[in-house]
């Protein structure tokens, strides 16, 4: 072991010795379907940072507490160089014994094969993120254990999940919040030595599973979203979810709440540490930052030199700040990339300061509208900002609904005139409610300048499509720009796409059996390519797009000069209504609480 831990050719070299750094560190496995319970482990790493080694080495405990080194798994990750190049090596002590158990030791083929390749990836990566690591205010094993458990408990609702939105990213994102804040609030109560469970209010709760989890856990709180959700009739009475719009006003304070939080709460995410500084003293706030809104409308750059995500995270730090708050920053563990939360959990000045904080908070949101034209409102016509997490598409400004604080902008006690809250009515703007009959004129303008102003009409063409062995040459067309495919549309087509979010991108990108668009550029999709990379798919990704074959019409068949690239065996289209077949239907299955 201690020439393993040296590195090969130790003893040739003439080198003077060195320590080694040794860490002792306990592994938390993260839960699966095959081991959900696995116990933490501990081990030793042995950095050898001269000689560019580091040595893995696990621990198992004995019946008597003793711990000692699990031979049988110990590896080491290898840096070296030779005359022109660095090499990333990974050794096993005792290969014949090694123990794959799924969890912390992989199997040797991943250790030899996928790990040298992160480690060379990372290892060139630029610089750091910028971010915390992940959990870093908490408890890792206690949020492990409590996110397991509520996974466990709250995985059925994807069966029952009644919205558009993808049910299992929603679902356990919506988990993983509520794991954070439930040990977060289990932490807090402990240290301030109390057992009341705390207060909460969600504002812009969107579809109100957070609510849900926190509710059931013993948190009495509310939620609060402009728009009402299928999937509420779901939860029963105990939830209590409200359809109401939030102005930032006199008349929105939430005095008894302990926490607000804003999950991906949009236009009122940099006023949720304000209405919490003006709730009460003893009121704190969670923000998990998303789409880009400043205190009336669209947020606007001020730094070229951070990522808008960072820059953005920063402004609503400074909001809580400027609001009295000791601003805290923690990563969660969810399925986004847009993942940073954003604490305050106490104050900077003392109660009986509560005047000056609150005419310095007033003073900065009416500095904050820095000189220049008024950013966007919500939905104005340059087009809305899509939420990734709320899955809806933002409405267009009108008049705020009726409801607690639903103020005029500008009426008495509202905080900031020209905020408007989104409006309670769903408008899609993803191009999918534009009438067929407009959609199909722009795919065949946007076809025939592919083709060099070739002009297309509806109906099959006289060539049809290749038999199979025909050696014809099929025509793929030209690849344009974005901005040359846009100044050959007139202007009404364009006025009328501008208005819907991505306008002509989305449009030819929901066009997806027609077009490809990447880059900024748009071409024909040629369906030669995408059978051979359908090919390479995993089988349960094939058995997938099998489920679809000959459901659709063949656009190219009907409507190209070369008639389809593929023989009709071939195409996953259908060469005419003949060989259509019935949609699969729906397998998901609604089944009850």
């Amino acid at each position: 072991m201690l020439a393993f831990l040296a590195g090969p050719g130790a003893g040739l070299r003439a080198e003077a010795p060195h320590e080694l750094d040794v860490v002792l560190r306990t592994v938390i496995p993260k839960g699966s379907r095959h081991c959900p319970r696995a116990a933490p482990r501990r081990e030793m790493v042995a950095q050898d940072v001269l000689g560019g080694a580091v040595t893995f080495l696990p621990l198992e405990e004995d019946e008597q507490g003793s711990w000692k080194v699990q031979m049988s798994n110990v590896y080491q990750i290898q840096l070296s160089r030779s005359a022109d190049d660095w090499f990333i090596s990974v050794l096993i002590f005792c290969p014949e014994r090694w123990q794959s158990d799924g969890i912390v030791y992989p199997k040797p083929a991943w250790l030899g094969q996928e790990l040298p390749v992160r480690l060379a990836r990372w290892s060139v990566a630029s610089g750091s993120s910028g971010f915390k690591s992940s959990l870093s205010l908490l408890p890792i094993l206690k949020y492990s254990r409590t996110y397991q458990e509520l996974k466990d408990k709250y995985q059925h609702m994807v069966q029952v999940w009644p919205e558009v939105t993808d049910p299992e990213k929603f679902v356990y994102e919506d988990v993983a919040i509520a794991a954070y804040l439930l040990v977060l609030w289990e932490e807090e109560r402990a240290a301030q030595g109390v057992i009341a469970k705390q207060s909460f209010v969600d504002l812009g709760c969107g579809n109100g599973l957070l609510v849900h989890i926190l509710s059931d856990a013993g948190h009495p709180g509310r939620g609060v979203d402009v728009r009402r959700r299928k999937i509420w009739d779901v939860y029963g009475p105990q939830t209590r979810l409200e359809e109401a719009a939030i102005t930032p006003s006199d008349e929105t304070l939430f005095p008894d709440a302990d926490w607000l939080i804003g999950n991906h709460s949009d236009e009122l995410t940099p006023w949720v540490p304000v209405i919490a500084a003006r709730s009460s003293y003893r009121c704190r706030f969670f923000v998990l930052p998303c789409c880009f809104f400043d205190f009336a409308g669209r947020y606007r750059r001020r730094q070229s030199g951070k990522t808008q995500y960072r820059e953005y995270l920063d402004f609503v730090r400074e909001v809580g700040s400027a609001c009295g708050f000791h601003v805290e920053e923690d990563c969660l563990r969810i399925p986004s990339t847009k993942r940073v939360c954003l604490l305050g959990r106490s104050r900077t000045y003392p109660p009986t300061a509560e005047a000056l904080a609150d005419q310095q908070r007033a003073q900065y949101i009416s500095s904050s509208r820095a000189p220049g034209p008024a950013p966007a409102p919500l939905g104005a016509e340059t087009g809305s900002v899509h939420c990734c997490h709320r899955g809806l598409p933002d409405g267009l400004p009108g008049d705020p609904p009726n409801g607690p604080g639903a103020l005029e902008p500008g009426a008495e006690g509202c905080w900031l005139p020209g905020f408007r809250p989104r409006d309670r009515a769903e408008r899609v703007r993803n191009c999918t409610a534009l009438p067929r009959e407009f959609v199909d004129q722009v795919v065949l303008q946007v076809a025939s300048l592919l083709l060099g102003g070739a002009p297309l009409s509806p109906g099959s063409p006289p060539s049809g499509s290749p038999p199979s062995g025909s050696t014809r040459t099929w025509n793929p067309g030209a690849s344009l720009s974005l901005a040359e495919v846009a100044g050959e549309l007139d202007r009404e087509t364009l006025r009328r796409l501008k208005r819907e979010c991505g306008g002509l991108q989305t449009l030819l990108r929901n066009s997806h059996q027609v077009f490809a668009v990447l880059n900024g550029r748009v071409r024909f999709r040629d369906w030669r390519e995408e059978k051979l990379q359908e090919e390479k798919q995993p089988e349960a990704k094939r058995r997938l797009l099998s489920t679809a074959f000959k459901t659709r019409l063949c656009w190219f068949f009907s409507h190209h000069p070369d008639g389809c690239a593929l023989p009709a065996d071939r195409c996953p289209f259908a060469h005419g209504p003949a060989e259509l077949r019935p949609p699969p239907a729906s397998k998901r299955r609604k089944r009850p609480l």
